[in-house]
């Protein structure tokens, strides 16, 4: 029985497996039953022998692609909320994000593709990932934003503006620069090297949530969170 409930496990993962690249190059609705099965290398009986439907497969999809089980998150739920925490967690994402970089984007890509098509389709991959992301991760930052703007380094933006709307914010910055290398290459004319990329945009995001030069400076260098996160997602 044990080895009858693998082998279903298995089959499981390699139907999903198949299923996300034609998902992130067709969408949900341009994706029929038969392409699965046959990326799957199965008959579409067995393919709705395990996924009964194309909804349920996508479910699977968003929550192997959502935040559970990142070991980056995992390794965020460790640390202090900081002035270096949230600087760590802002040059992280970038760095997740330019192409170039240290990190390596092989399930980065694969998740923009169907993030971009569900928001041609009608939003539901999309709403139910970034509510996962927002659950998991804005908690962190705004405790963490707190704590800088506490210590000094952040002034508080006039307004009372939403740690959720600054951490967004900050994610579409991130997320625009890896949308526009998914050509191949960059869509986008950036000067200079991925790391001054990162730099620079981390610097935009930071200053833009109203953290100060001195801080972002001290911080930014040799930032021991941010290798924290790097050694977690490897």
């Amino acid at each position: 029985m044990a080895i009858s409930r693998l082998d279903s496990d298995e089959r499981r993962q390699a139907i999903v497996d198949a299923a996300v690249p034609l998902f992130a190059r067709k969408g949900f609705a341009g994706t029929t039953t038969r392409e699965l099965a046959e990326g799957a290398g199965i008959s579409e009986a067995l393919l709705f022998r395990h996924f009964p439907s194309k909804q349920l497969l996508y479910r699977e999809i968003l929550q192997q692609l959502g935040c559970q089980g990142d070991p980056a998150l995992e390794q965020l739920a460790t640390l202090p909320t900081s002035t270096a925490t949230l600087v760590g967690m802002v040059r992280f994402m970038v760095r997740r994000c330019v192409p170039g970089s240290d990190i390596d984007r092989t399930e980065l890509d694969p998740r923009l593709r169907l993030v971009l098509h569900s928001c041609l389709e009608d939003g539901d991959f999309v709403r139910e990932l970034f509510e996962a992301v927002f659950a998991r991760v804005v908690p962190y930052f705004a405790a963490s934003l707190e704590a800088a703007v506490k210590a000094g380094d952040v002034v508080a933006l006039p307004g009372k503006a939403s740690a959720g709307n600054l951490f967004w914010f900050g994610h579409h910055i991130a997320a625009m620069i890896a949308i526009a290398a998914l050509p191949g290459r960059s869509s986008i004319p950036y000067q200079g090297e991925p790391e001054a990329l990162v730099e620079e945009a981390s610097r935009f995001i930071l200053r833009g949530i109203g953290m100060n030069d001195a801080a972002i400076a001290t911080h930014s260098a040799c930032n021991s969170v941010e290798r924290e996160f790097k050694t977690a997602a490897d």
